[in-house]
């Protein structure tokens, strides 16, 4: 089945109203509890990023299909996972009213912010995707339920506590995580070689600016006049960089630099370039202390994802689940 799909979104073969199409939509695939899962119901889940994959992947379609048969099966677990949190929300009795006036005021906070607080906007939007309030509706409450129900189950992650040792025993497991190559911290004007200028005329423009560096006009204003680009209205500033940042010939000269100065005009086929360096970093590994808080973020972020799945294999132990797309 998982390969009759891939065909699908390949656009090898596509279900316009046909009977064994409406058949195949309408379909059951999984079963949680006493709810169902459609093969339509996936499709439409996968639909976006599936069109997206056949771009990237064009010409490779071994990787195509991987890459469709990994998202079709995470969208599924995604799909299942909120089944059994619906569930578990049902049978542990949090249904109240005080919870209802809740998911209505939210539901009033997204009218306000997606259509300007007019009901007949949303009335009018939900039409043209032929869809009803109530299921609307439906489908906002239970958006916000699986998301209530995963902050109480996964922990909220500034009530997670990772010790010193465990950040240290990270950083001395992981530092090639936090090697920084060579670094310079750069200003760059950017003259554009235009097909609608005369010949030279970059070239010619780079010279005066750079007689007026050689004057002592400072680089950062001649950049916030001359230059192209966004950073133009930060005087060319590219903060920190490593040589990857460049094309290889920019990247040498670059390189070359000592703090201070600057280079020549450099004139490359797209465009003719001055650059000055304000400081330079040489290759080192970061700190501890430079790192703690991410090494902190990440691992409370893995603690979260952890108590998450056991959260979800303890409903999945306690739910009936049977696939039949398998």
């Amino acid at each position: 089945m998982k390969n009759f799909l891939c065909i699908c979104v390949a656009g090898a073969l596509w279900f316009h109203g046909s009977a064994s199409g409406a058949d195949l939509v309408t379909a059951v695939a999984v079963v949680v509890n006493d709810s169902v899962i459609t093969l339509g119901e996936i499709d439409g889940s996968v639909a976006e990023n599936a069109k997206t994959l056949a771009k990237l992947f064009a010409n490779d379609k071994p990787r195509l299909l991987q890459e469709y048969n990994k998202l079709h099966d995470e969208t599924i677990e995604g799909m299942v996972e909120d089944k059994l949190i619906l569930h578990d929300f049902v049978t542990t009795g949090y249904v109240t009213n005080v919870l209802e006036a809740f998911i209505d005021d939210r539901i009033q906070e997204t009218i306000q912010a997606k259509y300007y607080g007019d009901r007949a906007r949303l009335m009018r939007s939900l039409r043209a995707e032929g869809l009803t309030y109530e299921s609307w509706r439906r489908g906002q409450r239970e958006q916000w339920i699986i998301r209530v129900m995963k902050d109480q189950n996964s922990s909220q992650l500034n009530k997670i506590l990772i010790s010193p040792l465990k950040i240290s025993q990270y950083y001395e497991a992981h530092k090639n995580e936090f090697n920084l190559q060579d670094q310079v911290k750069l200003r760059m004007i950017v003259l554009p070689q235009s097909s609608e200028s005369a010949p030279g005329s970059a070239k010619k423009l780079a010279e005066e600016i750079l007689a007026k560096i050689d004057s002592g006009v400072p680089f950062a204003e001649l950049a916030a006049v001359y230059s192209t680009g966004a950073q133009r209205a930060e005087g060319g500033d590219r903060g920190w960089v490593n040589s990857t940042y460049f094309k290889p010939s920019l990247a040498k000269i670059a390189f070359s630099l000592k703090p201070g100065e600057h280079s020549g005009v450099i004139e490359e086929p797209e465009a003719c370039y001055l650059m000055m360096v304000e400081d330079v970093k040489p290759a080192h590994v970061k700190t501890l202390l430079e790192v703690r808080d991410d090494i902190a973020l990440k691992l409370r972020n893995q603690e979260s994802q952890r108590l998450f799945e056991l959260w979800i294999a303890r409903l999945k132990r306690k739910s009936f689940v049977s696939y039949s797309i398998y």
